[in-house]
């Protein structure tokens, strides 16, 4: 048990990402002769199947899909339609067409392949941490039109900014 919680660990720490496996992800895939939908993590659903699937990974004994859309719907918080264990199996059909997770032996549990974890993981981090902080900071943060009437903490925050520019500037930090 401590050994898969060190290498699930490992996989994490060391994440990658293949060459070709960015533009692989959202194409159609196959699982025997079934035809099933790539893999979208700019859906939140997914998202959150993936991010269950990382904290299931040092499970001993793998996962079911029931133990998958458990944790999913516990991540979801309050969303329109619950997630069921229906989803939850077609999402661990999606990804083991991937290659990113497999069936143990004849069970009805699931683990994820150590090339898999990582890449899921990778593209978690590089979402979360570097695209969204960058969008965020690309966007105008300052409203197009000032507030008719503005109320004091309005002029309080402007004046706020206003001086921290001021010594941004000073300091060499901002242009």
């Amino acid at each position: 048990m401590l050994e898969r919680f060190a290498d699930a660990l490992s996989c994490i720490d060391q994440c990658f990402i293949a060459d070709d496996m960015l533009e692989q992800l959202p194409a159609a895939s196959h699982v025997g002769k079934t035809i099933v939908g790539g893999i979208d993590l700019n859906k939140a659903r997914m998202r959150q199947v993936i991010e269950a699937l990382i904290a299931l990974s040092p499970l001993p004994n793998g996962f079911t899909a029931s133990e998958l859309a458990a944790r999913v719907a516990a991540l979801g918080g309050h969303s329109q339609s619950p997630y069921r264990p229906r989803q939850a199996a077609y999402d661990l059909k999606k990804l083991r067409a991937k290659q990113i997770v497999h069936r143990i032996g004849n069970t009805r549990r699931y683990e994820p392949l150590p090339a898999g974890l990582k890449a899921m993981t990778a593209l978690l981090v590089l979402r979360n941490k570097a695209i969204k902080p960058l969008l965020a900071a690309a966007r105008e943060l300052r409203p197009t039109r000032p507030p008719r009437q503005p109320k004091p903490i309005d002029t309080h925050y402007y004046t706020i900014r206003t001086a921290m520019r001021g010594v941004f500037h000073e300091l060499g930090l901002a242009a």
